[in-house]
């Protein structure tokens, strides 16, 4: 070997070497993000169950919002719970996590959760556009039946959203099982694992049983918040002309909606954003290494962020943030 060819392959052997260096470094600060970004989320929503499950034991009976705080809160925990540190492990170099069946189990709790969120931010908005609206509006028959349903409703939502979904491992768990299914069956490779793809004809279910009604339900939310803001219009127009005591009761209505339609304007962005990402990821067999991993990002943003959005337009909820903080710091 020539001196010129000797100096040329030290030379690409270096500049290999500072590459993998590079990318080293940006792995170790993608996976410092996930798992910031995991503790604060399991941190945020586990002491608002917490609140929440207290106030039920203590005071016996939860707000119809509350209800539906609890179930957002327990969805985002699951989302957080099942991605989080997967993909903190992945970005910190920790490869073939899963098996099938775990990796299986994995992507469905997470499409339970993502599912569940979109539900319950729904009814959400769907229960405060029926409190607030006014007596003459097609919402009047059902102003009384509202409370007595949310339950009902939440425990509907869950059932479907995780009998749907299920769908999906079983039909891996199928393919996995049959060898000749599997020589024929394309692979998918995940942010953290690999699975199987899809048939043709298990996305016409997944769009007809799980992309139609998740559509449908940030299109209902995007009506009743666009009610809300009207209703809050109306209210301003018309707050000379109500009485002071009256007043009272109309600001503390005129609060919560403004603090419900700040968290659902919130979810719609982020959930537009991360739905656009799910579509890069169904196009297309193997994205960048940076797109994976802002799509990661962004799609725990929310979950993680949602306690704090709460938390902020809520007093009561801020008094037990700054209880919290003080217990943790006089306790030894």
């Amino acid at each position: 070997m020539s001196l010129a060819q000797g100096n040329n392959c030290q030379h690409s052997l270096k500049e290999i070497l500072e590459g993998n260096e590079k990318i080293a470094s940006w792995d170790l600060a993608i996976g410092t993000i996930f798992l910031l970004q995991t503790v604060v989320g399991i941190m945020g929503n586990f002491s608002l169950l917490c609140h929440y499950f207290f106030r039920q034991h203590t005071e016996r009976r939860l707000r119809s919002i509350d209800v539906i705080l609890l179930n957002q809160f327990l969805a985002n925990s699951l989302v957080i719970l099942s991605k989080g540190p997967s993909q903190t492990m992945v970005a910190f170099g920790l490869k073939d996590l899963f098996n099938e069946f775990s990796c299986n189990l994995n992507l469905y709790a997470i499409r339970v959760g993502r599912a569940m969120a979109i539900c319950t931010m729904c009814l959400l908005s769907v229960f405060q556009t029926i409190i607030i609206s006014p007596m003459n509006s097609c919402w009047k028959n059902l102003k009384r039946k509202a409370t007595k349903y949310i339950g009902f409703s939440m425990s509907l939502c869950w059932l479907l959203r995780m009998g749907v979904n299920f769908i999906f491992p079983l039909h891996m768990l199928l393919v996995s099982g049959s060898s000749e299914l599997q020589n024929i069956t394309r692979k998918r490779h995940t942010a953290f694992c690999t699975v199987a793809d899809y048939e043709p004809t298990l996305v016409s279910v997944y769009v007809a049983l799980v992309a139609s009604p998740e559509i449908g339900f940030i299109l209902l939310t995007v009506w009743t918040s666009g009610s809300m803001i009207f209703v809050l219009y109306r209210h301003k127009q018309q707050v000379k002309n109500i009485h002071s005591t009256n007043m009272s009761f109309r600001s503390h209505e005129s609060k919560a909606t403004k603090s419900i339609l700040f968290l659902v304007s919130n979810f719609v962005s982020f959930y537009i954003i991360s739905s656009i990402f799910y579509i890069f990821a169904a196009l297309f067999y193997n994205l960048s290494w940076w797109l994976v991993n802002i799509f990661g990002f962004i799609s725990l943003f929310f979950p993680t962020i949602s306690p704090f959005l709460v938390t902020s337009q809520d007093s009561s909820l801020s008094m037990f943030w700054f209880a919290w903080i003080r217990n943790t710091k006089i306790s030894p």
